[in-house]
């Protein structure tokens, strides 16, 4: 087997950094036209801003919030072929503030009508990338139990949920949320909360490589709302999504990603705990990677809890965000660089 099939994982994921000027500015650098762009001030407390092309240009939704997909005249207006174009919106460009943009590919348009196809009881459109291992899907909540088409020829192990159209928390969906049967429970993006059992938001359906499920819950299947979902399936040498036991030492637990990890989502599934982002970018060295909180406003800031390595990240804290003892945690991870590369070239650690 091939170490990896993507030898560069910057044409699917980027992180970027960029000062505000408070006015019009185009993000470039990208390598590729992102389709969903997450946004954080990183030297002031502001909301998170999440765009994508699905939902198009100038509409806001915010991880730290449970508000509906609104329209910001002076937010993203275009996805460009080598990054985005923003306006003054505060929490995407006010004057100096830095800011970190996260950054994935999708790039394919699809289209399900499941009553003509079979696939599905749900119709959906979405962009995907089969490559990656990532899609964003919108559908309309019926209520009632059904299947959608995510599109990506894989299963997902991690989804993210929200409605457009009513104030609702964000559901993430995590193949290991709980033990390994993670598609019985769920996690809050918007909130601190432990890992929820509830049978109506993902009707307790592992999702198959061609639909996900849904049950009655708001969260993943309003009836009558716009929905979207960002969906991911793994893919070996570019993404990881897995789970680790903390061990209460600050020479914490080591995780195998079988990569140098450009970015890393963090939560704890067994009690209460923030969401926590680390990336490659901001600073950049070991023992000073700062977080950022999903569920939170927090400008950056703190010392470096997790080190990132060549072939993975070690937990070097006893906090029990992400290394209490015995506290289960789930994580999300993608590439800066393969391990070893589809021709065997060695990744190198930072």
């Amino acid at each position: 087997m091939a170490y990896t099939t993507i030898d560069k994982p910057t044409d699917y994921f980027n992180t970027k950094l960029y000062t505000g000027n408070g006015g019009t500015q185009s993000i470039t650098g990208l390598d590729f036209q992102p389709d969903w762009v997450w946004i954080k001030e990183r030297s002031g407390a502001d909301d998170h801003s999440l765009y994508d092309s699905i939902r198009g240009v100038n509409q806001l939704l915010e991880s730290n919030k449970t508000g509906v997909d609104s329209t910001t005249s002076s937010g993203i207006s275009s996805f460009n072929s080598d990054g985005w174009t923003t306006g003054s919106f505060a929490s995407a460009n006010n004057n100096n503030d830095t800011y970190v943009s996260w950054n994935w590919k999708a790039g394919t348009s699809f289209t399900n009508d499941a009553s003509s196809t079979s696939v599905g009881t749900i119709d959906s459109v979405g962009s995907v990338n089969t490559d990656a291992g990532f899609s964003i899907v919108s559908y309309t909540g019926t209520g009632a139990n059904g299947s959608i088409a995510h599109g990506l020829g894989a299963k997902p192990q991690v989804i993210f949920t929200k409605s457009k159209d009513t104030a609702q928390n964000w559901l993430v969906q995590h193949k290991y949320s709980i033990g390994s049967d993670g598609w019985t429970d769920s996690l809050v993006l918007n909130l601190t909360n432990a890992a929820d059992d509830d049978a109506s938001y993902w009707n307790d359906t592992e999702p198959t490589s061609t639909v996900f499920s849904v049950g009655s819950s708001a969260l993943s299947n309003k009836s009558s709302d716009a929905m979207i979902a960002y969906c991911f399936a793994e893919k070996q040498g570019y993404s990881k999504f897995g789970s680790y036991t903390g061990n209460g030492n600050a020479n914490g637990t080591f995780t195998y990603t079988g990569f140098k990890p450009a970015w890393i989502l963090i939560k704890r599934t067994d009690g209460a705990a923030n969401w926590e982002i680390y990336d490659n970018k901001r600073l950049g060295y070991n023992s000073s990677n700062p977080p950022l909180y999903p569920d939170l406003t927090n400008a950056e800031g703190g010392n470096g809890r997790v080190d990132i390595l060549s072939n993975g990240f070690k937990i070097v804290t006893t906090s029990g965000n992400l290394g209490g003892n015995g506290g289960r945690y789930v994580y999300l991870a993608f590439a800066e660089q393969p391990f070893v590369s589809s021709s065997g070239v060695p990744a190198t650690a930072r």
